[in-house]
């Protein structure tokens, strides 16, 4: 009987396995999958350690805390209830169990805090970036940026619900966000009027877009292909229009993609013919001076000193009467 217990156990367990197995081959890349139960697969190195620290250090800790909860409920039913145990015991306090509760949650948390330190290190030692996107939430679409390809921002707004599948509605994106595959990241994220948030769960990042302050984050895709996110924020009555569409291309595809895109320079003007120069018209002559009129000839005049002679009319009619 034990043997039979022990396969059938086996059994079971292999047939768990294989459906698991087959869920996660049948699960989507970059977007949801109905009915699926798990995270979405990871396409980043940010997103296989979210996902390490969940899947390996999380869910095992916290499924061990929730059995030995359930058992000692479970224990306490059904000893201490009151047709199993009438008299209760008269004590309040112990010791041990009191040092014991406390210090084990201690010692939990030291542990995950290991694990949780060196992912939040991570997500802030952002390698040397290839490129850099601004992107910027409005009310409600999205707005990127490629400074370092000198390209202004792109509008990216919701695909309507005609040219898109119902699956992907809401989810793909007119204008999606374009980068090269297996290259560093660096998102700018900034709000231009309330607070949004810029999630994409493949590449495990998520960080809110604040009106008057730039966040920054990263990601650096290892495989092709369109993932999707949302607006992770509640930002007003269409928030759940405003899609992220990033598609992953291969670098020649990214190259042709910028070159399409990148404004074109301005054609380098034609060299004007140098404008023939009329010969300066010969400067009439001046007319000639009129000669100044020749100063006359100095007139030499001599002046004739002459005594003054007295005058004798003057004199006789001077002359007192009666006295000759």
């Amino acid at each position: 009987m034990g043997m039979r217990k022990l396969a059938a156990g086996s059994g079971s367990a292999l047939l768990l396995a294989a459906i698991g197995a087959q869920a996660r081959a049948d699960e989507l890349l970059g977007q949801p999958t109905p009915g699926a139960i798990d995270l979405q697969r990871s396409a980043s190195p940010l997103r296989d350690d979210v996902m390490f620290f969940h899947n390996d250090i999380l869910l095992p800790i916290i499924t061990v805390i929730v059995l030995f909860v359930l058992a000692l409920l479970v224990i306490v039913m059904v000893r201490f209830n009151s047709k199993a145990n009438p008299t209760p015991a008269r004590w309040s306090h112990n010791t041990v169990i009191e040092v014991i509760w406390t210090g084990a949650p201690v010692l939990i948390l030291m542990f995950i805090a290991i694990f949780s330190f060196k992912l939040l290190f991570k997500y802030h030692d952002m390698p040397q970036p290839y490129m850099t996107v601004k992107a910027t939430g409005y009310q409600w679409y999205w707005g990127y940026a490629y400074p370092d390809q000198k390209i202004d921002e792109i509008a990216s707004t919701v695909t309507p619900e005609d040219k898109t599948t119902p699956q992907l509605y809401r989810l793909a994106a007119d204008n999606p966000m374009v980068v090269p595959v297996n290259k560093v990241v660096r998102v700018l994220v900034t709000g231009a009027d309330v607070i949004h948030s810029y999630s994409v769960p493949a590449f495990g990042i998520k960080i809110d877009a604040v009106p008057g302050r730039v966040n920054e984050t990263w990601f650096k895709a290892n495989q092709t292909g369109v993932f999707y996110g949302q607006c992770s924020q509640l930002c007003g009555i269409n928030h759940a229009f405003m899609p992220i569409q990033v598609n992953v291309l291969s670098q020649a595809d990214f190259d042709a993609w910028v070159a399409a895109k990148a404004p074109k320079p301005a054609p380098a003007a034609a060299a004007a013919p140098a404008p023939t120069t009329a010969p300066a018209p010969s400067a009439a002559p001046a007319p000639a001076k009129p000669a100044e009129p020749a100063a006359p000839a100095a007139v030499k005049t001599s002046v004739q000193t002459h005594a003054a002679k007295p005058n004798l009319t003057l004199a006789v009619l001077n002359r007192p009467i009666g006295k000759e």
